[in-house]
C-alpha cells in the first residue's frame, strides 16, 4: 500500500483545505448561531445554500460518488476521498456543503446502485444537485434494532400499491424542511427466511398516512436543521413502483449501503478527533496552572502523545480499509470494515474527551464544539451497528478462519 495520496487526491485535497479556511472556519460560528437563533430550527439558513452553489463551482461536489456511478460524482475511490472526508469532519455541517453528507450520501448510493430510471430521474437527480435532503427509517423504538431482522414495520402489497404500518426513531434527515423523500426498512414476508423477509420501500414525506412525531436528541443535541425524527406510518399506501430492487431484498441493498457509510462516518471522525487534538495543543499553551502552561505538565504531554497516536492509528486502518474496499469490494472487506467501525468511534470519543479536559470548563460550554464533537462520536457508537454487534461477527469469523 502507497502511504502518499496520488497527484489527484492531493490536487483536491489542497483546494479543499483552501475552501474550509477561506469560506468555512470564519463563518462556523455565525452559522451555528443562525441554526440556532432560526425561527424555524428545521430551515437550513440560507448561508448554507450560498456555500454549497460555491463548492460546486470549485468543483468540490459529489466527492463520495465512485468511478462507476460516473458522470454523477468525482470518480474517487474509498481511498482517494478519506482524507477529503476527514477534512469536512473537521466541522460538523461542513459535509452538506460539498453534498457529501449522510443520509444524503448512502440513499445517493443507494439509488445509484439499487434504483431503476424513473427512481433515479425523480429522487437521486434532484439528490446529486442537492435540491432536496432525504432521510433513512430503519431503527424502531419497540424492537432492538441492533439485530435488524427484529424490525417490525410491515409492507403490505395490495394491487398496485403498498402498504406501510409501523414507528421508526431516530430517522436520520426526517426533521429537515427540505427533507422530501425517505427509504424505509420493513418487512413484506414475515415467513421468509430470516433475512429474506426484509425490503426496502421509497416513501415521499408529504405521503398521506406519514406522521413526523417528535424530534429525537442524542445526548441533548437535535443536530438541527437536519434532525432526527420519529414517524409513525399509518396505513401508508405508495405505488409498488417505489419498491427498491424487489421484495426481500431489503438486506442486500442494506449492506451495499452500510459498507461506505460506516467507513465514511470513521473517516469525519478521524478529522473530528484531529481538530480536537489541534484545539487542545492550542489551549494548553495559553493556560497557565500551579506557576506554568499547562504544556509543561508532565501529565498533559503524555495524553497530547497518546492521543497523536489514537489517531494516527485509526487514520492508517481506515485508509487500509479504504484501499482493500476499492482492490476487493465490500463484501470481501467486511472484516477490516467492522474493525474500523469499532476503533475510530471509541478513538474520537477518548480523544474528544481528553481535549475537553484540558479546556476546563470551557470545553462543555456553547462556545467550543467540542462537545457536541463528542455526542457525535459517541452516537456514531450505536449508528450502523453498535460496537458489540461488529465485535460480535468479527470475533465469528476470525474463529472461524483459523480454525478453517
Amino acid at each position: 500500500m502507497n502511504f502518499e495520496y496520488n497527484e489527484k487526491t492531493q490536487t483536491l485535497l489542497a483546494k479543499l483545505k483552501n475552501f474550509m479556511q477561506e469560506e468555512v472556519y470564519p463563518i462556523e460560528k455565525n452559522y451555528i448561531h443562525a441554526v440556532e437563533n432560526a425561527e424555524n430550527r428545521w430551515q437550513t439558513p440560507a448561508l448554507m445554500n450560498t456555500l454549497k452553489q460555491r463548492a460546486r463551482d470549485a468543483g468540490l461536489w459529489n466527492l463520495f460518488l465512485p468511478e462507476e456511478y460516473q458522470p454523477y460524482g468525482a470518480g474517487l475511490s474509498n481511498a482517494e476521498y478519506a482524507p477529503l472526508c476527514e477534512e469536512m469532519g473537521r466541522v460538523l455541517f461542513s459535509a452538506e456543503i460539498f453534498n457529501c453528507s449522510a443520509p444524503d450520501t448512502g440513499n445517493m448510493e443507494v439509488l445509484a446502485k439499487y434504483g431503476n430510471e424513473e427512481q433515479k430521474a425523480t429522487w437521486l437527480l434532484p439528490l446529486l444537485n442537492g435540491e432536496i435532503r432525504s432521510a433513512f427509517a430503519m431503527t424502531e423504538p419497540a424492537v432492538a434494532s441492533s439485530d435488524a431482522t427484529n424490525i417490525e414495520t410491515s409492507i403490505t402489497r395490495e394491487g398496485n400499491e403498498y402498504v406501510i404500518n409501523g414507528t421508526k426513531w431516530y430517522t436520520s434527515g426526517a426533521m429537515n424542511e427540505n427533507c422530501k423523500i425517505m427509504v424505509v426498512m420493513g418487512k413484506t414476508d414475515f415467513d421468509a427466511p430470516r433475512h429474506q423477509q426484509q425490503s426496502q420501500i421509497l416513501v415521499p414525506m408529504d405521503t398521506k398516512g406519514v406522521t413526523v412525531v417528535r424530534p429525537m436528541s442524542a445526548m441533548g443535541y437535535f443536530d438541527e436543521p437536519i434532525g432526527h425524527a420519529e414517524v409513525r406510518f399509518d396505513n401508508v399506501r405508495v405505488p409498488a413502483s417505489n419498491l427498491l430492487l424487489g421484495e426481500g431484498r431489503g438486506f442486500e441493498i442494506a449492506q451495499g449501503r452500510l459498507g461506505p457509510g460506516r467507513i465514511h462516518h470513521c473517516m469525519r471522525l478521524i478529522g473530528c478527533a484531529q481538530r480536537a487534538l489541534d484545539m487542545a495543543c492550542e489551549r494548553v499553551e495559553q493556560r497557565v496552572a500551579f506557576g506554568k502552561p499547562l504544556s509543561k505538565q508532565q501529565s498533559v504531554r503524555e495524553s497530547i502523545a497518546k492521543m497523536h497516536c489514537e489517531i494516527e492509528q485509526a487514520r492508517l486502518l481506515t485508509l487500509k480499509a479504504a484501499d482493500k474496499m476499492d482492490r476487493y469490494g465490500n463484501k470481501v472487506s467486511r472484516d477490516i470494515i467492522a474493525a474500523i467501525k469499532i476503533v475510530a468511534p471509541t478513538m474520537a470519543c477518548n480523544v474528544i474527551d481528553e481535549a475537553i479536559q484540558m479546556h476546563g470548563a470551557a470545553g462543555t460550554s456553547q462556545d467550543f464544539v467540542l462537545s457536541a464533537m463528542y455526542a457525535y462520536a459517541r452516537t456514531i457508537r450505536l449508528a450502523d451497528g453498535p460496537d458489540q454487534v461488529h465485535m460480535m461477527q468479527l470475533g465469528r469469523n476470525l474463529i472461524a478462519e483459523a480454525n478453517g
